[in-house]
């Protein structure tokens, strides 16, 4: 058995290296060795998750009102959990190692409103600042019910504030179909690495976006000096937000739930595994700060980012956090994992998490195009590129010293087997149909070889 002292020790020998493979832009697997499975955050409170939820709720017949595809979940956004044997089967071939314990997938490619993981915390932030809109004003209390707010008279009252945000792509579709649906007049910066449809899907709906020659840290620098320019206006702070953080939180407790639904334990001896796609930080960041308020050291969180966008780990692994950029280092930002093309990590994240997030790992582009293909092909999940870096999460987890060493350093060898592994997807089901069929034909051909 590895103790955790030695643990420790062999992550401060091998960081050179593992930093420079880094910023070389290939693969690596990194644990934390500030982990600390009894650590205590104070920063954020239960209690804090708890009521984001509780707004969730009270908003319900709102979002059933003004999106009837969440008619049938009576207008709760949330995704299934799918068990994926066949995907599980894949990787182990590809890969060439068993994946010990059973694997699943969030399918937050299907979230209701703006399929992608970005749905959760966007959409309740908005929510949040129309609640308070209304709420200073007398306007409505909290018990009554907020289909009211789906009318011409808030339309008109909200058309008198604006709603600011940057993004590479898929917050910035959460926030323009949400606020647009208040009647907020809404402004998305966006970096040039965000696709061109989701461009398209916002002008359709009348938000207004702005396009920028920089990356998402320039993005979100213009539109936080716009912000700043214009009163009545409330600025979406995807770096700082603590809405944000809150909203993706909620996660956790509906996962809980989902759980106990599919009588899948999660103790001692039934360890869960969580691998999520990162960007800036804010989504991945809030799941995992509410998971482990729920499950505490019964569940291990790893983030899941482009060989060629590692800001978080990159953050991490210096201890700079959001004082670091990838391209300070020569690491180019070019990633067809658009949601995940960011440069500098979330500070307020990283320093939240700095002692529970178990480990980052990083993907390069052609791994998230085969398996993109291939969890269409055994599994028929439409995903885009971003939505797959979580997915071979336990493969590395089983496969590199790193994860092994980590294993055996908790005391989990033994229990594997009775383990839980969770893929978050993020993004796809709004890819318009051509654009997808892209993405399948160029995971197809690395898949072949040809």
């Amino acid at each position: 058995m590895v103790s955790l002292n030695s643990f420790k020790m062999d992550n401060i020998n091998n960081k050179c290296a593992k930093f420079n493979n880094l910023i070389s832009m290939n693969e690596v697997f990194w644990c934390n060795d500030k982990y600390n499975d009894d650590y205590k955050n104070l920063e954020i409170s239960l209690e804090e998750i708890l009521d984001a939820e509780r707004r969730f709720e009270r908003f319900a017949p709102f979002i059933e009102e003004a999106f009837p595809e969440t008619k049938n979940s009576k207008g709760i956004i949330e995704s299934t959990l799918i068990k994926i044997d066949k995907m599980k089967s894949k990787l182990e071939e590809l890969y060439e190692v068993k994946i010990k314990g059973e694997l699943y997938c969030k399918c937050d490619n299907n979230l209701p409103i703006s399929g992608s993981i970005k749905a959760r915390g966007g959409i309740y932030e908005v929510l949040k600042y129309a609640e308070s809109l209304v709420l200073e004003r007398n306007m409505i209390s909290i018990e009554d019910n907020y289909k009211k707010l789906n009318n011409d008279e808030f339309k008109k009252f909200f058309s008198k504030f604006s709603i600011v945000v940057a993004s590479t792509g898929n917050l910035g579709l959460s926030i323009g179909i949400i606020s647009k649906k208040f009647g907020f007049n809404v402004r998305v910066h966006m970096s040039k690495d965000a696709k061109k449809w989701k461009k398209d899907l916002l002008r359709n709906i009348g938000a207004k976006v702005v396009e920028h020659d920089g990356d998402y840290s320039t993005t979100v620098r213009f539109a936080r000096n716009e912000f700043k320019k214009h009163k009545n206006s409330h600025f979406v702070d995807d770096e700082n937000s603590r809405d944000l953080f809150l909203g993706y939180s909620v996660a956790a407790l509906r996962l809980k739930n989902q759980l106990e639904e599919k009588n899948i334990k999660v103790d001692s001896n039934h360890p869960l595994f969580v691998y999520l796609p990162c960007g800036v930080g804010g989504a991945p960041g809030g799941i995992t700060f509410g998971l482990k308020r729920i499950f505490k050291e019964n569940v291990h969180c790893f983030f899941a980012e482009p060989t060629h966008s590692p800001c978080m780990l990159l953050g991490f692994m210096t201890g700079m956090h959001d004082k670091v950029n990838v391209k300070r280092y020569g690491i180019d930002n070019i990633t067809d994992a658009d949601g995940l093309a960011v440069g500098k990590p979330s500070g307020f994240v990283g320093k939240i998490l700095e002692k529970e997030i178990s480990g980052i790992y990083t993907v390069d582009d052609s791994q998230l195009y085969k398996l993109l293909f291939y969890a269409n092909e055994v599994e028929e999940l439409r995903l885009e590129p971003s939505a797959l870096t979580g997915f071979i999460g336990p493969i590395k987890l089983n496969q590199s010293p790193e994860g092994n060493k980590y294993i055996n350093a908790r005391n989990l060898t033994n229990i594997m087997e009775s383990s839980t592994h969770i893929v978050w997807a993020t993004g796809g089901n709004m890819v318009p149909e051509n654009i997808m069929n892209d993405y399948l034909t160029k995971g197809y051909n690395i898949a072949k070889n040809l």
